[in-house]
């Protein structure tokens, strides 16, 4: 026999039984870990629990869920990166570890880029304008005058600096050509909090966070954020229709797997992703792989530019 094919057969049989047998069973055949770089109980563990149970469900496996929050998402992202590109290790992305923290943040952990596989988009999400309920304003076109008669004194709140709710609130800043004032807080939670006590004047949130605060009247909705109205809120205008023509800011979410992970898997998984997705106040938008990943090369550019042009910096 040739030594080769001695070292290859003496290989094969000095490995484990179950190793091998791992090796040989088709992906997955066991459960998934699916990195959360965000608290507990917030909009962004809210929406990876959502979305992994259908998932879950296409592939035959459960998901556990482990939440690694700090630094925006940066700890857990980073976390997943150094993963074992094994396929059962996922890292819940959004437009914040994908597309503001490379350039907010001195340092992150990781590439965005060079340190995951693109799996596929989950949704694209819509942000709301909302101010507090005493506010004398109906149309996004009263905020804008009233803002223009009382230059400095209308505020807006965020969930801390550099977030989608801050650049968001700086977008319309620019455009509107209005002079107002950013009040971040340490998260959405307590932003909302003080919107719905009449502390601050308003907030522009993604959809999910400011949709159950609607009913009864405890704040007042008055326009969506992306270029296109919302199917789940038909009936508010955009704020581009508004007086702010090209306005568009939407947050969205993926599933990342780290670098090196096999395509099949890739491929395995957003299959299941495509057939999973729901609508949770969220428009769902898929993609394979290979669109997500050029979305992120865009997105590291348009959200870069405009933490740059706000000088939103975190050491």
């Amino acid at each position: 026999m040739p030594t080769t094919r001695r070292t290859a057969l003496g290989a094969l049989l000095a490995m484990p039984i179950g190793r091998a047998l791992a090796q040989s069973a088709p992906y997955p055949h066991k459960p998934i870990r699916l990195v959360v770089p965000f608290p507990p109980g917030g909009g962004g563990d809210t929406m990876a629990r959502l979305a992994s149970v259908p998932i879950s469900r296409e592939l035959g496996q459960p998901f556990f869920v482990e939440n690694l929050a700090g630094a925006g998402g940066n700890i857990g992202a980073a976390n997943a990166a150094r993963a074992p590109a094994d396929g059962y290790t996922l890292l819940y992305g959004t437009n914040g570890t994908h597309g503001i923290n490379p350039t907010l943040y001195s340092k992150t952990g990781f590439d965005p880029r060079k340190d995951f596989e693109p799996v596929g988009r989950l949704t694209r999400i819509a942000g709301i304008l909302a101010v507090r309920p005493g506010l004398p304003v109906k149309r996004v076109e009263d905020l804008l005058a009233l803002a223009r008669a009382e230059p400095g004194k209308l505020t807006f709140g965020s969930a801390g600096n550099g977030t989608t709710s801050h650049l968001a609130g700086e977008m319309l800043k620019a455009q509107a050509q209005i002079d107002i004032v950013h009040v971040p807080y340490r998260g959405g939670a307590l932003a909302m909090t003080d919107l719905l006590g009449g502390r601050i004047d308003f907030m522009i949130d993604v959809a999910p966070n400011i949709a159950p605060q609607l009913s009864g009247a405890r704040i007042r909705a008055l326009a969506v954020s992306t270029a296109q109205r919302s199917a789940a809120f038909p009936d508010l205008p955009t704020i581009g229709e508004s007086g702010v023509p090209g306005f568009d800011i939407a947050a969205w979410d993926a599933l990342f797997a780290p670098a090196g992970t096999p395509r099949p898997c890739v491929d395995t998984l957003n299959a299941a992703v495509r057939k999973a997705l729901l609508d949770r106040a969220a428009e769902p938008w898929p993609s394979s792989p290979d669109e997500l990943k050029l979305f992120v090369a865009s997105e590291l550019t348009r959200w870069g530019a405009a933490v740059q042009r706000f000088g939103a910096v975190i050491e």
